[in-house]
């Protein structure tokens, strides 16, 4: 992630650079001053480019002194860097560290307003210029009543300026914990962050310090909206990836803004000239779902991985596979299997004995596991890398033989099976799911990524008596290639959910693999009320126009018709989850998520965790309803909880006799804050979920 990230950050305050510069055209001189510059090479860059040439300004980069100086003597160093400066001197004396043509390197508190105003003005600032003020990442690290000074004293010192800001967003989600946590343990903490924790927030910043204009949006927002499909595609094939999770909870907690003052044609033009995206709209929660420890009364140990599958092994006993997690203090694949046995009222973790020694876990993740009825598990795909696919299939099973010195802890026998026949595509991030066809029992398998960061779009039936995939004819339009979703066995089918497509969007569908006739048949399932209504950009209406066909199964109606609100013919059953005196959006909806997990109990399809683009909120518990589609989204109180959860990456098991889910693992590895792992094994209390109904 460290060239994406790096990458989109660029591009971001290019943009915003090369639109001021467009911008300023018609005036003799502009000016930049990059706060807190470091050792940012972007005048260099932007020198070399030609991209100052004809502005006849000066461009100005502030930081503390011993940085100052120490960045003077590199470039004095280079005879390239000099060149490009223009010929500059070093100078030890005063706030200026080094003079170039059109470059000014000063050494300056930026908490010293004074310090600041005297040595900009000393080093040939005009404050009559138009002049772009850029800062990232600096502000953050200043006591917030000196930032926001900084932020006043710029709007009442320039006549005409544009003000670029990139930095951190979210402090209180269970990612922004671990980045807050991040920066206190570097001794950098993010002092302004709870102060102005989201955009709007920033935005009301500027606008209440003297700045006429502000525009804002997250990294996640520029990205889908200012970066071009081929230039996406290029940064999608800039290296091997496979942190998607934590390419998307970056972006939603970084923005940039551009604020502005001066003439109205001096407005910035960066983001206000297309069509503003649209805003993430909060999802609404039905309730809560309550979270705490399963350990009985001791430490639940060798969980702290991501990457993994947990299944229920036995009705008391919870297997876990592979996976990236801690071994001994450090980080790295997993190849020891884990137990959880039930013991009281809680779960306690035991050693796997396994019947071969010689045997041992090859260290895959991001597989799938699958107990069949004749009570051996499958282990099918996964990888070790993203440029090493896993490889041959394992059986798992579980003998009845147990050791008499540890009852209830089972002997796993682990063995290799031969290659699967017609499966001829790695693959990992897919789901593989147990169907029946014309009596014989196979494994659909759906989806996922391979070699080469492609996303597969095939399935392939796995009969699991011969080993090899079967052809069975499916019709029906065929869905997006998808990976990171969510499958489970329902009415003799698969239900599939979520997803992460080819083009990196999240997917909100809810698919259902029904059988007919000789085969299988793709539908496309609608929740009440559907999963995208028919709406106008207002959030609210009188008038709600919704869009209902054949695979609401709570309409009789098989052809698709349009119902109005008021008078509408939409049957009564379907009403009772559109009751308001007002129409809102928020009404239960599927937002779009992937890396969730998937369960269906008691006619109830329940989607655990994931990652949306709805921050600060993350997602919950999601129950529909697959009798009359309604769905209501739960959110998970951690309260009772001392780390941050992290819901993505994750694996969960649903008990039937106590209708909980233990959610096992999850988390990721982020360039920026290293790898975040969840500390323990986690119990969902679905008891509120099924008193409410829907």
């Amino acid at each position: 992630m460290p060239r994406r990230g790096y990458h989109i950050r660029a591009r971001a305050v290019e943009r915003s650079l090369r639109a001021f510069l467009m911008g300023t055209r018609g005036h003799p001189r502009s000016q930049v001053v990059s706060l807190g510059a470091g050792w940012d090479s972007l005048y260099f860059c932007l020198k070399d480019a030609g991209l100052l040439a004809g502005s006849g300004g000066r461009f100005f980069e502030v930081d503390l002194p011993e940085v100052a100086s120490r960045k003077a003597a590199l470039i004095s160093g280079s005879a390239e860097l000099r060149a490009l400066a223009g010929g500059g001197v070093r100078e030890d004396l005063g706030s200026v560290k080094y003079s170039g043509d059109d470059y000014r390197l000063l050494g300056v508190d930026l908490s010293q307003l004074a310090l600041l105003e005297g040595a900009l003005r000393g080093a040939g600032l005009d404050p009559a210029t138009p002049t772009l003020i850029l800062a990232e990442v600096v502000l953050p690290y200043m006591q917030v009543e000196r930032s926001d000074a900084l932020i006043q004293w710029a709007a009442g010192h320039f006549l005409r300026a544009w003000f670029i800001l990139y930095e951190q967003i979210h402090p209180s989600d269970p990612f922004g914990r671990i980045m807050q946590n991040h920066f206190s343990h570097l001794q950098c903490p993010l002092r302004s962050l709870t102060s102005y924790p989201d955009c709007k927030a920033q935005q009301m910043r500027f606008l209440q310090r003297g700045w006429t204009e502000c525009h804002i949006m997250d990294m996640n927002e520029f990205y889908r909206s200012f970066m071009p499909g081929e230039e996406q595609k290029r940064i999608q094939a800039l290296e091997p990836f496979d942190e998607f999770e934590e390419w998307h909870l970056k972006c939603s907690h970084y923005f940039i803004l551009a604020a502005s003052k001066g003439e109205a044609s001096f407005a910035p033009p960066v983001f206000s000239r297309m069509e503003a995206p649209l805003s993430h709209r909060a999802p609404c929660f039905a309730g809560t779902v309550a979270a705490s420890f399963v350990g009985a009364g001791e430490a639940v140990v060798g969980l702290k991985r991501y990457g993994h599958c947990s299944v229920l092994l036995a009705p008391d006993v919870i297997l876990t596979t592979g996976g990236f997690g801690d071994h001994g203090g450090r980080h790295c694949r997993l190849t020891e299997l884990h137990i959880l046995i039930k013991h009281q009222e809680g779960w306690r973790s035991d050693k796997v004995r396994l019947a071969e020694l010689e045997m041992a876990w090859d260290g895959r993740l991001f597989h799938t596991v699958n107990v069949l009825r004749s009570g051996w598990a499958v282990v099918l795909g996964g990888r070790k890398s993203p440029v090493s696919p896993a490889l041959p299939p394992l059986c798992l099973k579980g003998l009845a033989d147990a050791d008499p010195l540890s009852p209830g802890n089972p002997i796993i026998e682990l063995a290799p099976l031969p290659p699967v026949e017609g499966l001829s595509v790695p693959r990992w991030r897919h789901t593989s799911t147990e169907v029946t066809h014309e009596g014989q029992a196979y494994l659909f398998i759906y989806g996922g990524c391979s070699s080469g960061q492609l996303v597969l779009t095939d399935w392939h039936f796995l009969h699991l008596e011969g080993l090899h995939c079967q052809q069975i004819p499916v019709e029906g339009p065929v869905p997006a290639g998808r990976h990171s979703h969510s499958a489970c066995s329902w009415a003799g089918g698969v239900l599939i959910a979520g997803g992460l497509a080819a083009s990196e969007e999240l997917l909100g569908s809810l698919l259902f693999l029904k059988p007919s006739g000789r085969g299988f048949r793709w539908h496309s399932l609608e929740t009440c009320p559907p999963l995208t209504p028919s709406r106008k950009a207002s959030d609210t209406r009188e008038e709600a126009i919704f869009a209902w066909n054949e695979s609401c199964c709570c309409c009789s109606s098989t052809s698709a018709f349009l119902a109005v609100w008021d008078g509408m013919r939409i049957p009564a059953q379907c009403r009772v989850s559109l009751k308001t005196s007002k129409v809102s959006f928020n009404l239960g909806s599927l937002d779009e998520r992937y890396s969730h997990t998937a369960h269906v109990h008691c006619g109830k399809l329940l989607l655990v965790g994931g990652v949306w683009l709805s921050p600060p909120s993350v997602p919950g518990v999601a129950m529909i309803d697959l009798a009359t589609r309604a769905l209501a989204e739960y959110r998970i109180d951690t309260t009772f909880l001392e780390w941050p959860l992290m819901l993505h990456n994750h694996s969960s098991v649903i008990v039937p006799d106590t209708e909980e889910i233990i959610l096992t693992g999850g988390g990721g590895n982020c360039f920026s804050f290293g790898t975040h792992l969840n500390v323990s094994p986690v119990r969902l209390d679905l008891s509120s979920i099924w008193r409410a109904g829907l």
